[in-house]
């Protein structure tokens, strides 16, 4: 019961962006250059993952010791695992697991530093900010906090996969990265909507609390648009394959989550599939982006 309760804390479900996001750097490095190292590939792999699960478990130790787990109202994509609530015997066991990974983290920072040079080394640095500062800092400041997690997942994570795997430059992941960066910022600000009430309790100030719904629509609409529009710009610039049109597929599930948050504002956790969309977007555009750049 106890392993279960923490594995929750990791918030398996949401862990796959993170190979996702991978992936798509791992393809940019493969379009551009054959000779690639895969022994690095496995250890950015890692050390993402190491970071992702850093943030989560954090994310959920200072929700728990805020008391913002006891006043949220949880969804299956928002609110929290709530695994803390029902097992607070476990909290510094969670704070624990997140400072290892956080530690793997860094330790794989350096040793790729190593490897491959001090030009990695912003991209490493700002990552291990984000990770420690996210939860404590970053959502009392809404513009940080509304494009933190595409910075993080969306530029970072696939500009670093590119040096990381060919030692040197090109403007292609940095390009590519914008589709996830905005899509991802989406993913987190449609979450916050049914938490406003109990993040502000606990002094947050997500966008959706220092600017409102209406706002937060307008932005996630600007988001969604800047992301598929890209995708469409980057064909006819022939900067990606043609094959790239699969990428906008997922459209539809944005579309469908616009909808939902048009609809049903802070009351959108009540229909977690308009927030299921919004995670499948998320995922699903940077994988088909990808696909496209690594066959086409």
């Amino acid at each position: 019961m106890q392993l279960k309760t923490v594995l929750r804390t990791l918030r398996p479900s949401f862990l796959v962006l993170t190979p996702v996001c991978v992936f798509l750097g791992l393809s940019t490095a493969l379009a551009t250059q054959s000779s690639i190292d895969y022994f690095l590939g496995a250890v950015v792999l890692i050390g993402a993952m190491a970071a992702h699960i850093s943030v989560n478990t954090l994310n959920e130790y200072h929700d728990f010791k805020s008391g913002l787990d006891l006043t949220t109202e949880r969804t299956s994509f928002s609110g929290g695992s709530g695994a803390l609530p029902e097992h607070p015997e476990l909290a510094e066991w969670v704070l624990i697991i997140g400072l290892v990974f956080l530690a793997v983290t860094v330790v794989i920072g350096i040793y790729l530093v190593m490897e491959r040079g001090v030009q990695i080394l912003p991209i490493g640095i700002v990552g291990v900010v984000l990770v420690v500062t996210y939860t404590q800092w970053l959502n009392r400041y809404p513009f940080l906090c509304l494009i933190a997690p595409g910075l993080g997942f969306g530029v970072l994570m696939i500009a670093g996969t590119y040096v990381i795997l060919t030692g040197g430059h090109s403007p292609l992941p940095w390009l590519v990265s914008l589709v996830p960066f905005f899509l991802i910022n989406n993913l987190l600000l449609l979450n916050q909507y049914p938490d406003i009430e109990a993040d502000a309790g606990v002094g947050r100030k997500t966008f959706p609390i220092a600017f409102g719904l209406r706002t937060s629509n307008y932005v996630y609409t600007l988001f969604m648009t800047a992301a598929y529009a890209l995708i469409l710009l980057y064909i006819v610039r022939g900067y990606i394959p043609g094959l790239g049109i699969i990428a906008l597929i997922p459209a539809v599930l944005s579309l469908f989550a616009w909808i939902g948050a048009i609809n049903f504002a802070s009351n959108i956790g009540d229909y977690p599939q308009y927030l299921g969309a919004n995670v499948a977007a998320a995922i699903l555009t940077p994988l088909l982006l990808g696909v496209s750049i690594l066959y086409g």
